[in-house]
């Protein structure tokens, strides 16, 4: 069966205060006629009395349902964003006062938060636009709702044309479809090189979107390239320079001592020291290229379980110009390769006695473990570091006897591993701090 319907609220006040005062109709009419009163008398009662129902009737409908029209008006206005309509001034004595109070505060926070939206979005636009790198957002359908002019560059084409249009159909699928970060070398329609590729999600109206970035990283590598020959060359160049001026300056010296007529008595002692020097440059200048090709040719650490104390223990007993001490610290066992990870120890160490000797201080290694990574210090009660610029510059050394690699391949052996190492003057007391921080796992 059908359920009956119901009737509109308007229909619905009018049955409610007819039924109200249909009673007092009746309780007139029936007055008149209980004490007999003349036709007309009867007649007038009754046409006054459905006079007053009708006007009654009418006054409460106007009363309820208009303030209600007028709030069905504003919660429209609001609803289609239009924050121009606003209520007439009503007392706020009373409960219909209070709501179109609410109601008008109501629209004034959204009017602000829109204004905000607006601003927010046409902020993020322009600085969207400034940006070097591509930046698409693509839809749950893979289709692409938004890019910056970087992206109309790289993919050659304007906005319009790439709305819409699915991340395969840009050229663009295969990038959006992986995860993670990426270099890839790839030629688009806007340009050709290498090319940094980012991910990322976001959520709007409850949807996942996709967001890709590309930046092109080819000037970049290109500037530091550039800068790594030059800083090469120099080096090359100074160390170079250190050891053939004097082997020139001697051997054009020698050579004029054994052309001379006669012989001085002495000529042998003079060239023999002579070419002494001579050899004493050309051995430094060959370990010196040993140590640049050693720093040239770190091959990839060869990963194992390694039991890190016993490592530590190992190494500080290789130490023999003065006692090294262990802080225990907890069992613990990491990838990594023991041959690389000795050799890093080995220079941290080295450096750390060598800063301690002439003070008298003491060496201390320990190791703590962290969340997702172990951190091995070396502490040392030397002077401590005057300077740290230079510190993983290639060949710079503050050492006479220094080859200025040490610190500069411990870093690369920290890097390889996935993990970082840093030096720092001791807050506490004097002396150096060098920190190896390493994954727990690869």
């Amino acid at each position: 069966m059908k359920r009956k319907q119901r009737l509109r609220f308007e229909a619905r006040i009018v049955a409610t205060a007819f039924a109200a005062l249909v009673p007092m109709l009746v309780a007139a009419i029936a007055l008149a006629f209980a004490y007999g009163a003349p036709a007309k008398v009867k007649g007038t009662v009754i046409f006054f009395a459905a006079i007053s129902i009708f006007i009654a009737t009418y006054l409460l409908h106007d009363r309820l349902v208009y303030p209600l029209r007028t709030l069905t008006n504003l919660v429209s206005a609001l609803r289609e964003e239009d924050y121009s309509l606003r209520p007439r001034e009503v007392s706020s004595g009373d409960v219909l006062g209070e709501v179109m109070q609410e109601l008008d505060a109501l629209r004034q926070t959204i009017e602000e938060r829109k204004l905000e939206a607006v601003e927010a979005t046409a902020l993020l636009r322009a600085v969207l636009a400034e940006i070097d790198a591509a930046i698409f957002a693509f839809d749950p359908d893979q289709r692409l709702q938004l890019v910056n002019r970087a992206g109309e560059r790289l993919l050659a084409r304007p906005a319009l044309r790439l709305l819409g249009q699915t991340a395969m159909e840009i050229g663009l699928g295969e990038l959006a479809a992986q995860d993670g970060p990426q270099t890839v070398d790839r030629k688009f329609p806007g340009g050709a090189g290498r090319w940094s590729v980012r991910r990322s999600t976001f959520r709007e109206k409850g949807r996942p979107h996709r967001l890709l970035f590309i930046a092109d990283i080819s000037r970049a590598l290109r500037e530091e390239e550039a800068q790594a020959w030059q800083r090469i060359v120099r080096v090359l160049s100074h160390e170079l320079n250190n050891s053939l001026a004097p082997i020139q300056s001697i051997a054009e010296s020698t050579a004029r001592l054994v052309a001379r007529e006669p012989l001085p008595h002495d000529w042998r002692s003079d060239a023999a020291s002579g070419l002494k020097v001579i050899s004493g440059r050309a051995e430094g200048l060959t370990r010196f290229m040993r140590a640049y090709a050693q720093l040239a040719r770190l091959p990839q650490p060869k990963k194992v379980p390694v039991d890190l104390g016993a490592l530590i223990r190992r190494v500080a007993a290789l130490e023999t110009r003065m006692p090294v001490g262990v802080g225990e610290g907890p069992p613990i066992v990491i990838d990594a390769d023991p041959d690389q990870l000795e050799q890093l120890l080995i220079n941290l160490i080295k450096n750390a006695v060598e800063a301690s000797l002439d003070g008298g201080g003491a060496v201390r290694v320990a190791w703590h473990v962290r969340a997702q990574s172990v951190v091995v210090e070396v502490l040392d009660e030397g002077p401590g570091l005057a300077a740290t610029a230079n510190l993983f510059v290639p060949f710079f050394t503050t050492k006479p006897a220094g080859s200025g690699i040490g610190l500069v391949l411990s870093r690369q052996i920290a890097d390889v591993h996935g993990g970082s190492l840093t030096l720092e003057n001791r807050a506490d007391v004097r002396g150096c701090l060098a920190t190896v921080t390493l994954p727990r796992n690869a």
